[in-house]
């Protein structure tokens, strides 16, 4: 941490070691200091050299967002770096195309996704201040009527409760792709999580922002060697389709959003820019209240971890 971060705002990033995490936190340097959390320390330590190479400011948090007492932690860790906050992205995002599981013994890319990035934000709430922007990245994959989502195969959110998504179980007719349901299904709690956020913090904005299918970004170390070697040649003739997006025009999306000083809340925006609507399912207020309900009664069967 340099000088320059007692004084200037600062932005929390979680998963801003690759793909449109990467590209994020560099865009928001230009608008103060960024706090890096991730789970990998080696990396994070090169992100915030990057930063600082460019005459920003960063400071690093390593926390693991799939194990709900590591999420915990990092908040409290935020919280007492005493920095003027001014908005949060939740970013960290994996989609795996074999059975894992997280150290709660929970679906990964639930726990990964939706249920840390929910505890993290969760805790996080009483130490931003009034008018501080919190940023999901959401995906179309939840929507089974979202054209391109159809067409690389999903089916969207195959949700039937917190509790069987935890265990891996789905409603059938999903994705014949592995992986597939877990990802559309984890997602959709991001969109829950902004609408019914939105409701209990009104001091708050919350939004939600699809990136844009993107290649590059970090979710292909994922995917199976042959998979990624196609999305490797997607990536070199990206910037040229308009269906598909690149990692640092995301990143200029979702800053865009971030640090957008109007009252919006509640909302949901594409690739474009453009407000997108979510699938009829987590539009429901009933359904994505009680998507967040029942994720909260998970969360809280994880006991608050021993003080060291």
């Amino acid at each position: 941490m340099n000088d320059k971060s007692a004084t200037r705002r600062a932005w929390i990033i979680t998963g801003p070691t690759s793909g449109i995490g990467y590209r994020t936190a560099l865009e928001v340097a230009e608008h103060g200091t960024v706090v890096l959390v991730g789970r990998n320390p080696a990396k994070l330590r090169k992100v915030q050299a990057d930063i600082e190479a460019a005459g920003g400011a960063a400071i690093s948090v390593h926390a693991d967002l799939s194990d709900i007492h590591s999420a915990r932690r990092a908040a409290e860790e935020v919280a007492s770096l005493d920095l003027p906050l001014a908005g949060l992205v939740n970013n960290a995002g994996i989609m795996p195309t074999r059975p894992a599981w997280s150290e709660q013994g929970w679906e990964l890319a639930f726990a990964t996704n939706h249920l840390g990035p929910l505890a993290f934000t969760d805790a996080l709430v009483p130490a931003l201040p009034d008018g501080a922007n919190v940023v999901f990245i959401a995906s179309s994959a939840e929507d089974p009527e979202d054209p391109m989502a159809t067409r690389a195969g999903f089916r969207g959110s195959r949700y039937l409760s917190a509790q069987a998504t935890a265990r891996g179980e789905y409603r059938p007719g999903g994705c014949i792709q592995p992986g597939g349901d877990a990802y559309a299904t984890s997602k959709q709690g991001n969109l829950a999580a902004v609408f019914t956020l939105a409701q209990e913090h009104p001091q708050l904005h919350f939004r939600a922002v699809e990136p844009g299918f993107s290649p590059a970004s970090g979710l292909s170390r994922d995917l199976p060697p042959m998979m990624k070697l196609m999305t490797k040649s997607l990536t070199l003739i990206a910037p040229l389709l308009p269906a598909m997006s690149t990692p640092k025009r995301a990143a200029r999306n979702i800053v865009k959003v971030l640090t957008d000083t109007s009252d919006a809340t509640g909302t949901y925006s594409g690739a474009n820019g453009k407000p997108m609507k979510a699938s009829r399912q987590v539009s429901n207020p009933d359904y994505h209240a009680r998507y967040i309900a029942e994720s909260r009664a998970l969360l809280a069967s994880v006991p608050a971890a021993p003080q060291k």
